[in-house]
């Protein structure tokens, strides 16, 4: 575990396992620590690099917020601190648009990008991409207002997440709601919401990236709900088949082990 000052900010990472190096981008409030049922399964595959970004746990910011080509940055930094070479990216919602702009800005850094469920507006139609704009602000303004017991079911229900009945794999390590795990909800929220909400990207500059982009999406993710849009545009702009990963849209904590496997088998 070590520390990186990048502009703005102070990031913590973390460093496992032996092989090529894999970075992995969490979605949400995830921290580094929350993809470590995943890391245990491909540990012994990869170098994997794990970190908090700004605003969350460990990691430092100063005052406000930051876009996602901040964020974007942030993770450019990181890996010119730890590797002179192209790496393996698993970008996870918000973490997937982290790296879809890394693959436009610093393609040369990334040879794979997994890119899971993006919630990238971007990617959609005007009208469509204006009302999912418009959804995010939406979550993010019950929040300001009524807390996280007005937020939170807004945001399952936009993404396609059915905590209350989705299946789990046994055994996995339990986040509770803690005063930590609270105030990444309050960063990722006040802060991350309004950036991906106000996000825009290239499509054309995307569309031609060199690095090799895996669109991704869950099994059991409704392909009514935005983030599958999100994902079945970018197969479409990339001109490839979306691939499915085990569990919906947080696989990669629900299913870890499973995750594991179909990701080790899509990188090859």
């Amino acid at each position: 575990m070590t520390t990186l000052e990048v502009p703005g900010a102070v990031l913590h990472y973390q460093v496992r396992g032996s092989g090529p190096l894999l970075l992995i981008s969490q979605s949400g409030e995830g921290d580094a620590d929350r993809s470590t049922d995943l890391v245990d399964q491909i540990a012994g595959n990869y170098t994997v690099l794990t970190y908090d970004r700004r605003g969350l746990s460990r990691s430092k910011v100063g005052a406000g917020g930051a876009t996602i080509a901040d964020h974007a940055d942030d993770v450019h930094r990181l890996l010119l601190e730890v590797t002179d070479e192209p790496v393996v990216m698993l970008g996870c919602s918000l973490g997937a648009v982290i790296g879809m702009h890394l693959a436009v800005r610093h393609p040369e850094q990334l040879a794979t990008l997994v890119a899971h469920e993006p919630i990238a507006p971007w990617l959609l139609p005007d009208a469509v991409a204006k009302a999912h704009r418009a959804e995010l602000d939406t979550i993010r303004a019950a929040y300001l207002a009524d807390g996280l017991q007005a937020a939170i079911p807004q945001l399952v229900r936009t993404l396609g997440i059915d905590a209350a009945s989705a299946a789990t794999e046994p055994g996995l390590t339990q986040f509770p709601m803690d005063a930590q795990r609270i105030a990444n909800f309050d960063y990722f929220i006040r802060h991350d919401f309004a950036a991906a909400a106000q996000d825009d990207l290239d499509v054309d500059k995307l569309a031609t990236a060199r690095t090799r982009i895996v669109p991704a999406t869950g099994t059991t993710t409704p392909r009514t709900v935005f983030d599958y849009q999100c994902a079945e545009a970018l197969a479409a702009l990339r001109g490839q088949e979306l691939s499915i990963f085990p569990g919906g849209h947080n696989g990669n904590l629900s299913h870890s082990r499973a995750y594991a496997r179909r990701l080790r088998e899509v990188l090859g």
